[in-house]
């Protein structure tokens, strides 16, 4: 399976964005999960969506500000995040547990990982 994220970019502080993550396969039986590496820091996960699209999860970083949604019809997997802050500054990454219906904001449980999207937020 292929991932692919994309829609990063420069965005001031305070904005908003959509990032998109096509992937190959079938959507609708794996879950997947948006995660950001920011220099020199480790993995963070933000939140995921099942295989079913029934349950989102979303972590304390990003709750009340960002949401996940899908379109299986394009098998595309979205993030939209608003009230961006400095400390966004990361490069985005989804990823998919295929054939697996529960979702996981730990990355250390994701196989597959798309190339990642860098987003600068500047104060």
């Amino acid at each position: 399976v292929q991932l692919q994220a994309s829609g990063g970019g420069l965005v001031q502080a305070g904005g908003s964005l959509r990032l998109s993550c096509t992937i190959s396969g079938d959507l609708g039986h794996n879950s997947v999960g948006w995660f950001r590496q920011a220099p020199g820091r480790e993995y963070e996960g933000l939140l995921c969506i099942s295989g079913s699209g029934a349950t989102k999860k979303y972590e304390d970083s990003v709750k009340g500000r960002a949401t996940i949604s899908r379109d299986i019809s394009k098998s595309t997997v979205y993030l939209h995040m608003s009230s961006l802050k400095p400390e966004d500054t990361a490069v985005y990454y989804c990823a998919a547990r295929m054939g697996h219906e529960l979702c996981y904001t730990d990355y250390r449980l994701y196989s597959d990982w798309g190339q990642g999207t860098l987003v600068t937020v500047s104060s």
